[in-house]
Protein backbone atom coordinates (compact mmCIF):
# COMPACT_ATOMS: atom_id res chain seq x y z
CA UNK A 1 0.00 0.00 0.00
CA UNK A 2 1.20 3.52 -0.85
CA UNK A 3 0.24 6.21 1.62
CA UNK A 4 0.45 9.98 1.49
CA UNK A 5 0.79 11.34 5.02
CA UNK A 6 0.26 15.07 5.56
CA UNK A 7 1.44 16.26 9.02
CA UNK A 8 -0.55 19.27 10.23
CA UNK A 9 -0.32 20.18 13.89
CA UNK A 10 -2.38 22.99 15.34
CA UNK A 11 0.30 24.90 17.24
CA UNK A 12 1.88 27.14 14.59
CA UNK A 13 3.19 30.25 16.36
CA UNK A 14 4.75 32.57 13.78
CA UNK A 15 1.73 32.26 11.45
CA UNK A 16 -1.25 31.25 13.62
CA UNK A 17 -3.47 28.53 12.10
CA UNK A 18 -1.05 28.38 9.16
CA UNK A 19 -2.15 24.95 7.98
CA UNK A 20 -5.74 26.03 7.36
CA UNK A 21 -5.31 29.76 6.73
CA UNK A 22 -6.67 30.89 3.37
CA UNK A 23 -3.96 30.86 0.73
CA UNK A 24 -4.86 32.03 -2.77
CA UNK A 25 -8.47 31.02 -2.43
CA UNK A 26 -8.42 27.83 -0.35
CA UNK A 27 -7.12 26.54 2.99
CA UNK A 28 -3.37 26.02 2.79
CA UNK A 29 -3.60 22.28 3.49
CA UNK A 30 -6.09 21.85 0.65
CA UNK A 31 -3.36 22.55 -1.91
CA UNK A 32 -1.35 19.55 -0.68
CA UNK A 33 -4.40 17.29 -0.48
CA UNK A 34 -5.40 18.28 -4.02
CA UNK A 35 -1.91 17.56 -5.38
CA UNK A 36 -1.90 14.13 -3.74
CA UNK A 37 -5.32 13.37 -5.19
CA UNK A 38 -4.27 14.42 -8.70
CA UNK A 39 -1.16 12.25 -8.52
CA UNK A 40 -3.47 9.16 -8.39
CA UNK A 41 -0.62 7.03 -7.04
CA UNK A 42 -1.78 6.78 -3.43
CA UNK A 43 -4.06 4.18 -1.90
CA UNK A 44 -4.77 6.48 1.03
CA UNK A 45 -4.28 10.20 1.73
CA UNK A 46 -4.10 10.73 5.48
CA UNK A 47 -3.71 13.84 7.61
CA UNK A 48 -1.95 13.49 10.97
CA UNK A 49 -3.15 16.22 13.31
CA UNK A 50 -3.92 16.97 16.94
CA UNK A 51 -6.41 19.69 16.01
CA UNK A 52 -10.10 19.02 15.34
CA UNK A 53 -10.57 22.11 13.18
CA UNK A 54 -7.68 21.03 10.95
CA UNK A 55 -9.21 17.55 10.82
CA UNK A 56 -12.54 19.05 9.75
CA UNK A 57 -10.94 21.08 6.94
CA UNK A 58 -8.88 18.07 5.82
CA UNK A 59 -11.93 15.82 5.61
CA UNK A 60 -13.82 18.48 3.66
CA UNK A 61 -10.94 18.54 1.15
CA UNK A 62 -11.14 14.77 0.72
CA UNK A 63 -8.44 13.41 3.03
CA UNK A 64 -8.78 10.81 5.76
CA UNK A 65 -8.14 11.61 9.43
CA UNK A 66 -8.36 8.12 10.94
CA UNK A 67 -6.54 8.94 14.18
CA UNK A 68 -5.63 11.87 16.43
CA UNK A 69 -1.94 12.59 16.78
CA UNK A 70 -0.74 12.27 20.42
CA UNK A 71 0.06 15.46 22.29
CA UNK A 72 3.69 14.40 22.75
CA UNK A 73 4.10 14.41 18.95
CA UNK A 74 2.46 17.80 18.49
CA UNK A 75 4.96 20.21 20.05
CA UNK A 76 7.90 22.10 18.57
CA UNK A 77 10.29 19.24 19.28
CA UNK A 78 8.51 16.43 17.42
CA UNK A 79 10.35 15.45 14.25
CA UNK A 80 8.97 14.40 10.89
CA UNK A 81 10.31 10.91 11.48
CA UNK A 82 8.55 10.73 14.86
CA UNK A 83 5.23 11.63 13.24
CA UNK A 84 5.70 9.20 10.35
CA UNK A 85 6.74 6.36 12.65
CA UNK A 86 3.59 6.90 14.74
CA UNK A 87 1.40 6.82 11.63
CA UNK A 88 3.02 3.61 10.39
CA UNK A 89 2.48 2.00 13.78
CA UNK A 90 -1.22 2.87 13.62
CA UNK A 91 -1.67 1.90 9.97
CA UNK A 92 -0.03 -1.50 10.34
CA UNK A 93 2.18 -3.68 8.15
CA UNK A 94 0.40 -3.22 4.81
CA UNK A 95 2.21 0.04 4.04
CA UNK A 96 5.16 -0.45 1.69
CA UNK A 97 5.97 3.17 0.84
CA UNK A 98 4.94 6.46 2.40
CA UNK A 99 5.21 10.00 1.05
CA UNK A 100 5.28 12.60 3.81
CA UNK A 101 3.83 15.67 2.09
CA UNK A 102 3.94 18.91 4.05
CA UNK A 103 0.68 20.79 4.59
CA UNK A 104 2.37 24.08 3.66
CA UNK A 105 3.57 23.12 0.18
CA UNK A 106 1.28 24.98 -2.24
CA UNK A 107 3.94 24.90 -4.96
CA UNK A 108 4.15 21.10 -5.04
CA UNK A 109 3.46 19.69 -8.50
CA UNK A 110 2.00 16.32 -9.46
CA UNK A 111 4.91 15.56 -11.77
CA UNK A 112 7.36 16.07 -8.90
CA UNK A 113 5.45 13.70 -6.62
CA UNK A 114 5.49 11.07 -9.37
CA UNK A 115 9.17 11.71 -10.07
CA UNK A 116 9.88 11.10 -6.39
CA UNK A 117 7.97 7.83 -6.47
CA UNK A 118 9.98 6.69 -9.49
CA UNK A 119 13.30 7.82 -8.00
CA UNK A 120 12.63 5.85 -4.81
CA UNK A 121 13.31 2.55 -6.57
CA UNK A 122 16.42 1.13 -4.89
CA UNK A 123 16.72 4.01 -2.40
CA UNK A 124 15.55 4.66 1.15
CA UNK A 125 14.19 8.14 0.44
CA UNK A 126 13.58 10.51 -2.46
CA UNK A 127 12.79 14.18 -2.04
CA UNK A 128 12.98 17.50 -3.91
CA UNK A 129 15.99 19.78 -3.64
CA UNK A 130 16.99 23.01 -5.30
CA UNK A 131 20.30 24.76 -5.75
CA UNK A 132 21.55 27.66 -3.63
CA UNK A 133 21.55 30.93 -5.60
CA UNK A 134 25.04 31.80 -4.34
CA UNK A 135 28.09 29.57 -3.67
CA UNK A 136 27.88 28.42 -0.07
CA UNK A 137 31.69 28.23 0.06
CA UNK A 138 31.76 32.03 -0.17
CA UNK A 139 29.32 32.57 2.70
CA UNK A 140 30.28 35.00 5.47
CA UNK A 141 29.31 35.33 9.12
CA UNK A 142 29.22 38.21 11.59
CA UNK A 143 31.26 37.69 14.75
CA UNK A 144 30.62 38.98 18.27
CA UNK A 145 32.47 42.21 17.45
CA UNK A 146 30.30 42.90 14.43
CA UNK A 147 33.07 41.97 12.00
CA UNK A 148 32.79 39.74 8.95
CA UNK A 149 34.57 36.45 8.46
CA UNK A 150 34.27 33.67 5.89
CA UNK A 151 32.98 30.24 6.83
CA UNK A 152 35.46 28.71 4.35
CA UNK A 153 38.36 31.14 4.09
CA UNK A 154 40.31 28.71 1.89
CA UNK A 155 37.98 29.71 -0.93
CA UNK A 156 38.66 33.44 -0.66
CA UNK A 157 40.28 33.52 -4.09
CA UNK A 158 38.49 30.58 -5.70
CA UNK A 159 36.44 31.54 -8.74
CA UNK A 160 32.70 31.00 -8.29
CA UNK A 161 32.52 28.81 -11.40
CA UNK A 162 35.14 26.49 -9.90
CA UNK A 163 33.13 25.81 -6.74
CA UNK A 164 30.94 22.74 -6.41
CA UNK A 165 27.21 23.46 -6.65
CA UNK A 166 25.25 22.96 -3.43
CA UNK A 167 21.60 22.08 -2.90
CA UNK A 168 19.08 22.36 -0.08
CA UNK A 169 15.86 20.61 0.84
CA UNK A 170 12.88 22.16 -0.98
CA UNK A 171 10.63 21.48 2.03
CA UNK A 172 7.78 19.84 0.08
CA UNK A 173 7.74 16.07 0.52
CA UNK A 174 9.75 12.96 1.33
CA UNK A 175 9.06 9.60 -0.26
CA UNK A 176 10.41 6.74 1.82
CA UNK A 177 10.11 3.01 2.22
CA UNK A 178 8.27 1.85 5.31
CA UNK A 179 11.42 0.04 6.41
CA UNK A 180 13.53 3.20 6.20
CA UNK A 181 10.97 5.28 8.10
CA UNK A 182 10.58 2.66 10.83
CA UNK A 183 14.35 2.27 11.20
CA UNK A 184 14.72 6.07 11.44
CA UNK A 185 17.36 6.01 8.72
CA UNK A 186 18.76 9.50 8.09
CA UNK A 187 16.92 11.40 5.38
CA UNK A 188 19.96 13.48 4.50
CA UNK A 189 22.37 10.72 3.62
CA UNK A 190 23.65 8.38 0.95
CA UNK A 191 20.42 6.37 1.04
CA UNK A 192 18.51 9.29 -0.46
CA UNK A 193 18.14 10.45 -4.06
CA UNK A 194 17.13 13.93 -5.29
CA UNK A 195 14.32 15.32 -7.37
CA UNK A 196 15.85 18.58 -8.59
CA UNK A 197 13.50 21.58 -8.77
CA UNK A 198 14.10 25.05 -10.22
CA UNK A 199 14.60 27.73 -7.58
CA UNK A 200 11.60 29.74 -8.77
CA UNK A 201 9.26 26.93 -7.65
CA UNK A 202 10.58 26.72 -4.10
CA UNK A 203 9.53 28.93 -1.18
CA UNK A 204 9.61 28.28 2.57
CA UNK A 205 6.58 29.66 4.39
CA UNK A 206 7.65 30.23 7.99
CA UNK A 207 7.00 33.95 8.57
CA UNK A 208 4.38 36.53 7.51
CA UNK A 209 6.93 37.90 5.04
CA UNK A 210 7.37 34.42 3.54
CA UNK A 211 3.58 34.09 3.28
CA UNK A 212 3.21 37.33 1.33
CA UNK A 213 6.03 36.43 -1.03
CA UNK A 214 4.54 32.97 -1.55
CA UNK A 215 1.12 34.41 -2.41
CA UNK A 216 2.67 36.74 -5.00
CA UNK A 217 4.74 33.91 -6.49
CA UNK A 218 1.77 31.54 -6.58
CA UNK A 219 -0.44 34.12 -8.28
CA UNK A 220 2.24 34.81 -10.89
CA UNK A 221 2.92 31.13 -11.60
CA UNK A 222 -0.49 29.50 -11.44
CA UNK A 223 -3.17 32.20 -11.89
Amino acid sequence: MKVCLIPARGGSKRIPRKNIKNFCGKPMIAWSIEAAQKATCFDRIIVSTDDEKIAEVARAAGAEVPFTRPEKLSDDHATTQDVVAHALEVLGPDVQTLCCLYATAPFVQVQDILAGEKALQGADYAFPVTSFPFPIQRAVKIDADGRLDMFSSEHLLTRSQDLEEAYHDAGQFYWGTAEAWKARKPIFGSGSVPVILPRWRVQDIDTPEDWKRAELMHAALFA
